[in-house]
Protein backbone atom coordinates (compact mmCIF):
# COMPACT_ATOMS: atom_id res chain seq x y z
CA UNK A 1 0.00 0.00 0.00
CA UNK A 2 1.55 3.28 -1.14
CA UNK A 3 1.27 6.58 0.70
CA UNK A 4 0.56 8.14 -2.71
CA UNK A 5 -2.49 5.96 -3.39
CA UNK A 6 -6.19 6.48 -2.81
CA UNK A 7 -6.44 3.18 -0.94
CA UNK A 8 -3.97 4.46 1.67
CA UNK A 9 -6.10 7.50 2.40
CA UNK A 10 -9.14 5.30 3.05
CA UNK A 11 -6.95 3.10 5.26
CA UNK A 12 -5.50 6.09 7.13
CA UNK A 13 -8.96 7.59 7.68
CA UNK A 14 -10.10 4.36 9.35
CA UNK A 15 -6.93 4.24 11.48
CA UNK A 16 -7.43 7.84 12.61
CA UNK A 17 -11.09 7.22 13.43
CA UNK A 18 -10.24 4.20 15.58
CA UNK A 19 -7.30 5.99 17.21
CA UNK A 20 -9.46 8.93 18.30
CA UNK A 21 -12.45 6.81 19.30
CA UNK A 22 -13.24 6.52 23.05
CA UNK A 23 -11.47 3.19 23.46
CA UNK A 24 -8.97 1.90 26.08
CA UNK A 25 -5.32 2.58 25.21
CA UNK A 26 -4.49 -1.12 24.96
CA UNK A 27 -7.28 -1.61 22.42
CA UNK A 28 -5.96 1.34 20.40
CA UNK A 29 -2.47 -0.18 20.37
CA UNK A 30 -3.90 -3.50 19.20
CA UNK A 31 -5.76 -1.61 16.45
CA UNK A 32 -2.48 0.05 15.39
CA UNK A 33 -0.68 -3.30 15.38
CA UNK A 34 -3.37 -4.98 13.29
CA UNK A 35 -3.45 -1.98 10.95
CA UNK A 36 0.33 -2.22 10.55
CA UNK A 37 0.10 -5.92 9.65
CA UNK A 38 -2.68 -5.15 7.18
CA UNK A 39 -0.61 -2.31 5.69
CA UNK A 40 2.35 -4.65 5.18
CA UNK A 41 0.23 -7.56 3.97
CA UNK A 42 -1.10 -5.36 1.15
CA UNK A 43 2.17 -6.10 -0.69
CA UNK A 44 2.54 -9.82 -0.03
CA UNK A 45 0.59 -11.41 2.86
CA UNK A 46 2.92 -14.41 3.46
CA UNK A 47 5.81 -12.08 4.33
CA UNK A 48 3.98 -10.97 7.46
CA UNK A 49 5.30 -14.25 8.87
CA UNK A 50 8.83 -12.83 8.61
CA UNK A 51 7.76 -9.88 10.75
CA UNK A 52 6.32 -12.29 13.33
CA UNK A 53 9.50 -14.38 13.29
CA UNK A 54 11.82 -11.40 13.66
CA UNK A 55 9.63 -9.96 16.43
CA UNK A 56 9.51 -13.20 18.40
CA UNK A 57 13.22 -13.96 18.13
CA UNK A 58 14.38 -10.52 19.22
CA UNK A 59 11.81 -10.27 22.02
CA UNK A 60 12.90 -13.56 23.61
CA UNK A 61 16.63 -13.13 22.98
CA UNK A 62 16.61 -9.64 24.52
CA UNK A 63 14.79 -11.01 27.58
CA UNK A 64 17.40 -13.77 27.92
CA UNK A 65 20.26 -11.29 27.54
CA UNK A 66 18.80 -9.01 30.22
CA UNK A 67 18.26 -11.91 32.65
CA UNK A 68 21.75 -13.37 32.21
CA UNK A 69 25.00 -12.11 33.71
CA UNK A 70 27.36 -14.71 32.27
CA UNK A 71 29.22 -13.18 29.31
CA UNK A 72 29.30 -16.35 27.26
CA UNK A 73 25.57 -16.95 27.47
CA UNK A 74 24.78 -13.29 26.79
CA UNK A 75 26.94 -13.44 23.66
CA UNK A 76 25.22 -16.65 22.59
CA UNK A 77 21.76 -15.09 22.87
CA UNK A 78 22.98 -12.03 20.96
CA UNK A 79 24.48 -14.28 18.29
CA UNK A 80 21.14 -16.07 17.84
CA UNK A 81 19.43 -12.71 17.26
CA UNK A 82 22.08 -11.38 14.89
CA UNK A 83 22.38 -14.60 12.89
CA UNK A 84 18.59 -14.94 12.58
CA UNK A 85 18.16 -11.35 11.42
CA UNK A 86 21.13 -11.25 9.08
CA UNK A 87 20.32 -14.76 7.88
CA UNK A 88 16.85 -13.73 6.76
CA UNK A 89 18.22 -10.54 5.22
CA UNK A 90 21.06 -12.44 3.53
CA UNK A 91 18.82 -15.09 2.04
CA UNK A 92 16.11 -12.85 0.69
CA UNK A 93 18.24 -9.88 -0.35
CA UNK A 94 21.63 -11.38 -1.21
CA UNK A 95 20.90 -15.02 -2.02
CA UNK A 96 20.74 -14.55 -5.79
CA UNK A 97 23.66 -12.09 -5.71
CA UNK A 98 25.90 -14.56 -3.89
CA UNK A 99 24.84 -17.45 -6.13
CA UNK A 100 25.51 -15.43 -9.29
CA UNK A 101 28.96 -14.43 -8.07
CA UNK A 102 29.78 -18.00 -7.01
CA UNK A 103 28.70 -19.27 -10.43
CA UNK A 104 30.91 -16.66 -12.11
CA UNK A 105 33.90 -17.73 -10.00
CA UNK A 106 33.31 -21.35 -10.97
CA UNK A 107 33.17 -20.46 -14.65
CA UNK A 108 36.37 -18.42 -14.34
CA UNK A 109 38.00 -21.46 -12.77
CA UNK A 110 36.91 -23.57 -15.73
CA UNK A 111 34.13 -25.39 -13.88
CA UNK A 112 30.82 -25.60 -15.71
CA UNK A 113 28.48 -25.02 -12.77
CA UNK A 114 24.81 -24.48 -13.67
CA UNK A 115 22.65 -24.03 -10.55
CA UNK A 116 18.88 -23.91 -10.70
CA UNK A 117 17.58 -20.37 -11.03
CA UNK A 118 16.55 -19.15 -7.55
CA UNK A 119 12.99 -17.95 -7.14
CA UNK A 120 13.48 -15.38 -4.37
CA UNK A 121 11.17 -12.41 -3.85
CA UNK A 122 12.57 -9.53 -1.81
CA UNK A 123 10.22 -8.67 1.09
CA UNK A 124 9.44 -4.96 1.15
CA UNK A 125 11.28 -3.08 3.88
CA UNK A 126 13.30 -6.05 5.19
CA UNK A 127 16.50 -3.97 5.37
CA UNK A 128 14.78 -1.36 7.52
CA UNK A 129 12.99 -3.50 10.06
CA UNK A 130 15.98 -5.87 10.33
CA UNK A 131 18.25 -3.01 11.41
CA UNK A 132 15.56 -1.73 13.74
CA UNK A 133 15.08 -5.04 15.57
CA UNK A 134 18.84 -5.68 15.68
CA UNK A 135 19.28 -2.31 17.39
CA UNK A 136 16.92 -3.52 20.12
CA UNK A 137 18.91 -6.62 21.06
CA UNK A 138 22.23 -4.81 20.64
CA UNK A 139 21.12 -2.00 22.94
CA UNK A 140 20.00 -4.52 25.58
CA UNK A 141 23.29 -6.42 25.23
CA UNK A 142 25.35 -3.23 25.53
CA UNK A 143 23.17 -2.18 28.49
CA UNK A 144 22.10 1.00 26.71
CA UNK A 145 18.46 0.09 27.27
CA UNK A 146 16.27 -2.33 29.17
CA UNK A 147 14.00 -4.75 27.33
CA UNK A 148 10.46 -3.56 26.73
CA UNK A 149 7.98 -4.37 29.50
CA UNK A 150 5.19 -5.16 27.06
CA UNK A 151 5.30 -7.56 24.12
CA UNK A 152 2.54 -5.49 22.51
CA UNK A 153 4.70 -2.35 22.72
CA UNK A 154 7.68 -4.16 21.20
CA UNK A 155 5.61 -5.74 18.40
CA UNK A 156 4.20 -2.31 17.57
CA UNK A 157 7.73 -0.85 17.58
CA UNK A 158 8.79 -3.43 14.97
CA UNK A 159 5.74 -2.99 12.74
CA UNK A 160 4.59 0.64 13.20
CA UNK A 161 3.21 1.24 9.71
CA UNK A 162 4.28 4.84 8.95
CA UNK A 163 7.98 3.92 8.95
CA UNK A 164 7.83 0.14 8.50
CA UNK A 165 8.95 -0.22 4.89
CA UNK A 166 11.35 2.69 4.30
CA UNK A 167 12.23 4.29 7.61
CA UNK A 168 13.22 6.40 9.37
CA UNK A 169 15.11 3.63 11.21
CA UNK A 170 13.91 4.23 14.75
CA UNK A 171 15.85 3.24 17.87
CA UNK A 172 13.86 1.34 20.52
CA UNK A 173 14.56 4.06 23.10
CA UNK A 174 12.95 6.59 20.76
CA UNK A 175 9.69 4.80 20.06
CA UNK A 176 8.93 2.03 22.57
CA UNK A 177 8.44 4.45 25.53
CA UNK A 178 5.92 6.41 23.46
CA UNK A 179 3.58 3.41 23.55
CA UNK A 180 3.43 3.38 27.36
CA UNK A 181 0.96 6.25 27.70
CA UNK A 182 -2.08 7.20 25.56
CA UNK A 183 -1.10 9.36 22.62
CA UNK A 184 -3.25 11.73 20.61
CA UNK A 185 -2.20 14.71 18.56
CA UNK A 186 -3.36 18.13 19.64
CA UNK A 187 -4.67 20.53 17.04
CA UNK A 188 -1.25 22.02 16.28
CA UNK A 189 0.38 18.58 15.95
CA UNK A 190 -2.44 17.34 13.71
CA UNK A 191 -2.12 20.34 11.38
CA UNK A 192 1.66 20.06 11.31
CA UNK A 193 1.43 16.33 10.62
CA UNK A 194 -0.97 16.88 7.72
CA UNK A 195 1.32 19.60 6.42
CA UNK A 196 4.34 17.27 6.49
CA UNK A 197 2.30 14.55 4.79
CA UNK A 198 1.27 16.81 1.93
CA UNK A 199 4.75 18.30 1.54
CA UNK A 200 6.27 14.82 1.48
CA UNK A 201 3.81 13.67 -1.17
CA UNK A 202 4.52 16.85 -3.15
CA UNK A 203 8.22 16.02 -3.20
CA UNK A 204 7.47 12.48 -4.35
CA UNK A 205 4.57 12.88 -6.76
CA UNK A 206 5.23 16.29 -8.29
CA UNK A 207 8.99 16.84 -8.13
CA UNK A 208 10.43 13.31 -8.25
CA UNK A 209 7.85 11.54 -10.43
CA UNK A 210 6.57 14.33 -12.67
CA UNK A 211 9.43 16.79 -13.08
CA UNK A 212 12.54 14.60 -12.88
CA UNK A 213 11.94 10.88 -13.35
CA UNK A 214 11.38 10.90 -17.13
CA UNK A 215 14.69 12.64 -17.82
CA UNK A 216 16.51 10.30 -15.44
CA UNK A 217 15.03 7.22 -17.07
CA UNK A 218 15.88 8.41 -20.57
CA UNK A 219 19.51 9.12 -19.76
CA UNK A 220 20.18 6.03 -17.65
CA UNK A 221 18.29 3.91 -20.16
CA UNK A 222 20.47 5.06 -23.07
CA UNK A 223 22.68 2.35 -24.54
CA UNK A 224 25.20 4.64 -26.21
CA UNK A 225 27.39 7.60 -25.33
CA UNK A 226 25.50 10.86 -24.84
CA UNK A 227 26.05 14.52 -25.49
CA UNK A 228 27.69 15.97 -22.38
CA UNK A 229 24.85 18.31 -21.38
CA UNK A 230 22.27 15.54 -21.75
CA UNK A 231 24.35 13.25 -19.55
CA UNK A 232 24.77 15.92 -16.88
CA UNK A 233 21.09 16.83 -16.80
CA UNK A 234 20.06 13.17 -16.61
CA UNK A 235 22.36 12.55 -13.65
CA UNK A 236 21.22 15.78 -11.98
CA UNK A 237 17.63 14.68 -12.54
CA UNK A 238 18.32 11.46 -10.64
CA UNK A 239 20.19 13.42 -7.97
CA UNK A 240 17.00 15.39 -7.33
CA UNK A 241 14.71 12.40 -7.85
CA UNK A 242 16.40 10.17 -5.28
CA UNK A 243 16.30 12.93 -2.69
CA UNK A 244 12.68 13.95 -3.26
CA UNK A 245 11.53 10.33 -3.46
CA UNK A 246 13.21 9.20 -0.24
CA UNK A 247 13.01 12.43 1.75
CA UNK A 248 9.39 12.72 0.61
CA UNK A 249 8.63 9.28 2.06
CA UNK A 250 10.40 10.10 5.32
CA UNK A 251 8.58 13.41 5.67
CA UNK A 252 5.23 11.77 4.94
CA UNK A 253 5.99 9.02 7.49
CA UNK A 254 6.88 11.59 10.16
CA UNK A 255 3.68 13.50 9.36
CA UNK A 256 1.48 10.39 9.53
CA UNK A 257 2.97 9.39 12.88
CA UNK A 258 2.49 12.92 14.20
CA UNK A 259 -1.19 12.84 13.24
CA UNK A 260 -1.46 9.87 15.61
CA UNK A 261 0.48 11.68 18.34
CA UNK A 262 3.87 9.95 17.87
CA UNK A 263 7.24 11.55 17.13
CA UNK A 264 9.69 10.02 14.63
CA UNK A 265 13.25 11.30 14.16
CA UNK A 266 14.29 13.58 11.30
CA UNK A 267 15.84 11.67 8.41
CA UNK A 268 17.00 14.43 6.03
CA UNK A 269 18.16 17.98 6.50
CA UNK A 270 19.16 19.82 3.32
CA UNK A 271 21.90 17.37 2.23
CA UNK A 272 22.64 19.24 -1.00
CA UNK A 273 23.67 22.22 1.10
CA UNK A 274 26.40 20.17 2.81
CA UNK A 275 29.96 21.42 3.08
CA UNK A 276 32.06 18.27 3.17
CA UNK A 277 31.12 14.61 3.26
CA UNK A 278 30.86 14.14 7.01
CA UNK A 279 28.40 17.05 6.86
CA UNK A 280 26.57 15.33 3.99
CA UNK A 281 26.13 12.16 6.05
CA UNK A 282 24.85 14.18 8.98
CA UNK A 283 22.10 15.38 6.64
CA UNK A 284 21.40 12.41 4.33
CA UNK A 285 19.48 9.36 5.64
CA UNK A 286 20.39 10.49 9.13
CA UNK A 287 18.94 7.45 10.90
CA UNK A 288 20.95 5.00 8.76
CA UNK A 289 24.22 6.92 9.02
CA UNK A 290 23.84 7.18 12.81
CA UNK A 291 22.99 3.45 12.97
CA UNK A 292 26.13 2.55 10.99
CA UNK A 293 28.18 4.88 13.19
CA UNK A 294 26.92 3.49 16.50
CA UNK A 295 26.67 -0.22 15.65
CA UNK A 296 29.50 -0.65 13.13
CA UNK A 297 32.01 2.20 12.91
CA UNK A 298 32.43 2.77 16.67
CA UNK A 299 32.62 -0.97 17.56
CA UNK A 300 35.29 -1.37 14.86
CA UNK A 301 37.34 1.21 16.72
CA UNK A 302 36.12 4.43 15.12
CA UNK A 303 38.90 7.01 15.12
CA UNK A 304 40.46 5.82 18.38
CA UNK A 305 43.18 3.58 16.97
CA UNK A 306 45.22 5.84 14.71
CA UNK A 307 44.75 7.33 11.28
CA UNK A 308 45.23 4.19 9.18
CA UNK A 309 42.77 2.20 11.25
CA UNK A 310 40.30 5.10 11.04
CA UNK A 311 40.47 5.05 7.23
CA UNK A 312 39.97 1.28 7.19
CA UNK A 313 36.99 1.58 9.53
CA UNK A 314 35.47 4.29 7.34
CA UNK A 315 35.89 2.15 4.23
CA UNK A 316 34.38 -0.95 5.87
CA UNK A 317 31.43 1.04 7.17
CA UNK A 318 30.66 2.77 3.89
CA UNK A 319 31.17 -0.33 1.73
CA UNK A 320 28.76 -2.28 3.93
CA UNK A 321 26.43 0.73 3.88
CA UNK A 322 26.52 0.59 0.10
CA UNK A 323 25.85 -3.14 0.08
CA UNK A 324 22.92 -2.59 2.47
CA UNK A 325 21.27 -0.58 -0.31
CA UNK A 326 21.32 -3.36 -2.86
CA UNK A 327 22.80 -6.65 -4.03
CA UNK A 328 24.93 -5.23 -6.82
CA UNK A 329 28.61 -4.32 -7.08
CA UNK A 330 27.63 -0.84 -8.24
CA UNK A 331 26.21 -0.18 -4.76
CA UNK A 332 29.49 -1.36 -3.26
CA UNK A 333 31.31 1.12 -5.51
CA UNK A 334 28.93 3.88 -4.40
CA UNK A 335 29.69 3.13 -0.76
CA UNK A 336 33.44 2.81 -1.43
CA UNK A 337 33.51 6.23 -3.10
CA UNK A 338 31.91 7.79 -0.04
CA UNK A 339 34.44 5.97 2.14
CA UNK A 340 37.27 7.45 0.04
CA UNK A 341 35.68 10.91 0.23
CA UNK A 342 35.37 10.72 4.03
CA UNK A 343 38.95 9.50 4.40
CA UNK A 344 40.31 12.21 2.10
CA UNK A 345 38.31 14.81 4.00
CA UNK A 346 39.96 13.76 7.26
CA UNK A 347 43.39 14.17 5.68
CA UNK A 348 42.54 17.60 4.27
CA UNK A 349 41.05 18.75 7.57
CA UNK A 350 44.29 17.77 9.24
CA UNK A 351 46.13 20.11 6.88
CA UNK A 352 43.81 23.11 6.71
CA UNK A 353 40.92 22.50 9.10
CA UNK A 354 42.07 25.15 11.59
CA UNK A 355 42.76 27.86 9.01
CA UNK A 356 40.63 30.99 9.38
CA UNK A 357 40.12 31.39 5.64
CA UNK A 358 38.12 28.11 5.59
CA UNK A 359 35.23 29.93 7.31
CA UNK A 360 35.06 32.59 4.60
CA UNK A 361 31.54 32.50 3.04
CA UNK A 362 32.93 32.36 -0.50
CA UNK A 363 35.23 29.45 0.41
CA UNK A 364 32.33 27.69 2.12
CA UNK A 365 30.20 28.08 -1.01
CA UNK A 366 33.00 26.70 -3.19
CA UNK A 367 33.46 23.77 -0.85
CA UNK A 368 29.71 23.18 -0.92
CA UNK A 369 29.74 23.20 -4.73
CA UNK A 370 32.64 20.72 -4.73
CA UNK A 371 30.79 18.47 -2.31
CA UNK A 372 27.66 18.54 -4.45
CA UNK A 373 29.70 17.76 -7.60
CA UNK A 374 31.40 14.72 -6.06
CA UNK A 375 28.18 13.45 -4.47
CA UNK A 376 26.46 13.76 -7.86
CA UNK A 377 29.15 11.57 -9.42
CA UNK A 378 28.45 8.83 -6.90
CA UNK A 379 24.77 8.76 -7.85
CA UNK A 380 25.84 7.45 -11.27
CA UNK A 381 26.94 4.18 -9.64
CA UNK A 382 23.85 4.10 -7.42
CA UNK A 383 21.51 4.30 -10.42
CA UNK A 384 23.46 2.46 -13.12
CA UNK A 385 22.86 -1.27 -13.48
CA UNK A 386 26.39 -2.10 -14.65
CA UNK A 387 29.88 -0.65 -14.49
CA UNK A 388 30.12 -0.22 -18.30
CA UNK A 389 26.93 1.86 -18.19
CA UNK A 390 28.30 3.96 -15.32
CA UNK A 391 31.63 4.42 -17.07
CA UNK A 392 29.99 5.45 -20.33
CA UNK A 393 27.83 8.00 -18.57
CA UNK A 394 30.72 9.47 -16.55
CA UNK A 395 32.79 9.73 -19.72
CA UNK A 396 29.91 11.52 -21.48
CA UNK A 397 29.55 13.94 -18.57
CA UNK A 398 33.20 14.95 -18.81
CA UNK A 399 33.42 15.32 -22.59
CA UNK A 400 35.30 12.13 -23.33
CA UNK A 401 32.69 11.16 -25.93
CA UNK A 402 32.51 14.23 -28.23
CA UNK A 403 30.39 12.22 -30.68
CA UNK A 404 27.73 11.46 -28.06
CA UNK A 405 24.12 11.70 -29.18
CA UNK A 406 21.56 14.21 -27.96
CA UNK A 407 18.34 12.64 -26.64
CA UNK A 408 16.68 15.21 -24.37
CA UNK A 409 14.15 17.69 -25.75
CA UNK A 410 14.79 21.32 -24.86
CA UNK A 411 11.78 21.66 -22.55
CA UNK A 412 13.01 18.74 -20.41
CA UNK A 413 16.47 20.24 -20.16
CA UNK A 414 15.06 23.57 -19.02
CA UNK A 415 12.71 21.85 -16.57
CA UNK A 416 15.49 19.84 -14.92
CA UNK A 417 17.89 22.78 -14.82
CA UNK A 418 15.29 25.03 -13.20
CA UNK A 419 14.13 22.36 -10.72
CA UNK A 420 17.65 21.50 -9.58
CA UNK A 421 18.69 25.16 -9.32
CA UNK A 422 15.72 25.83 -7.03
CA UNK A 423 16.33 22.66 -5.01
CA UNK A 424 20.03 23.31 -4.36
CA UNK A 425 19.34 26.97 -3.59
CA UNK A 426 16.67 25.99 -1.04
CA UNK A 427 19.02 23.47 0.57
CA UNK A 428 21.78 26.06 0.82
CA UNK A 429 19.46 28.73 2.22
CA UNK A 430 17.95 26.35 4.82
CA UNK A 431 21.10 24.47 5.82
CA UNK A 432 21.34 26.29 9.17
CA UNK A 433 17.64 26.48 9.96
CA UNK A 434 14.58 24.22 10.05
CA UNK A 435 11.26 24.03 8.29
CA UNK A 436 9.50 24.70 11.60
CA UNK A 437 11.48 27.91 12.10
CA UNK A 438 10.72 29.09 8.56
CA UNK A 439 6.99 28.42 8.97
CA UNK A 440 6.90 30.21 12.32
CA UNK A 441 8.57 33.29 10.80
CA UNK A 442 6.24 33.35 7.80
CA UNK A 443 2.87 35.15 7.77
CA UNK A 444 -0.13 32.86 8.05
CA UNK A 445 -1.51 33.92 4.65
CA UNK A 446 1.73 32.82 2.97
CA UNK A 447 1.73 29.44 4.73
CA UNK A 448 -1.93 28.84 3.87
CA UNK A 449 -1.42 29.95 0.28
CA UNK A 450 1.63 27.69 -0.20
CA UNK A 451 -0.22 24.75 1.31
CA UNK A 452 -3.18 25.38 -1.00
CA UNK A 453 -0.92 25.41 -4.06
CA UNK A 454 0.74 22.17 -2.96
CA UNK A 455 -2.65 20.50 -2.47
CA UNK A 456 -3.82 21.75 -5.87
CA UNK A 457 -0.70 20.37 -7.59
CA UNK A 458 -1.19 17.01 -5.86
CA UNK A 459 -4.80 16.84 -6.99
CA UNK A 460 -4.07 17.60 -10.64
CA UNK A 461 -0.88 15.52 -10.76
CA UNK A 462 -1.19 12.49 -13.00
CA UNK A 463 2.18 10.85 -12.32
CA UNK A 464 1.89 9.98 -8.67
CA UNK A 465 1.29 6.23 -8.79
CA UNK A 466 4.93 5.14 -8.79
CA UNK A 467 6.34 3.14 -5.90
CA UNK A 468 8.98 4.78 -3.74
CA UNK A 469 12.53 3.98 -4.86
CA UNK A 470 13.70 2.85 -1.42
CA UNK A 471 11.05 0.11 -1.28
CA UNK A 472 13.50 -2.03 -3.28
CA UNK A 473 16.09 -1.75 -0.51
Amino acid sequence: MLFNSLSFFFFFAVVLALHYAPLPWRVKKINLLLASYFFYAAWNPPFVALLWLSTAIDWFMAKKIAQTEEKGRRRLFLLVSVVANLGLLGYFKYGKFLLDNFTMLMHNAGIDYQPAAPDIILPVGISFYTFQTMAYTLDVYLRRAKPADSFLNFALFVTFFPQLVAGPIVRPTELVPQFDQPKQANRQQLMWGLGLLTLGLFQKMVVADTLLSKTSEMVFGAEQALYGLDAWLGVLAFTGQIFCDFAGYSMAAIGIALCLGFALPENFHCPYGAVGFSDFWRRWHITLSSWLRDYLYVPLGGNRKGNMRTYINLMITMVLGGLWHGANWTFVAWGALHGIYLSAERVIRGWWGDKRWIANPVIQMLLGAGTFYLVTLTWVFFRAQTFPQAGRLLASMHGWHPDGIKILPTYQMVLVAATMTIMVSVHWAMRTTTLEAVVQRSPSWLVAGTWSVILFLLIINQGGGNAFIYFQF
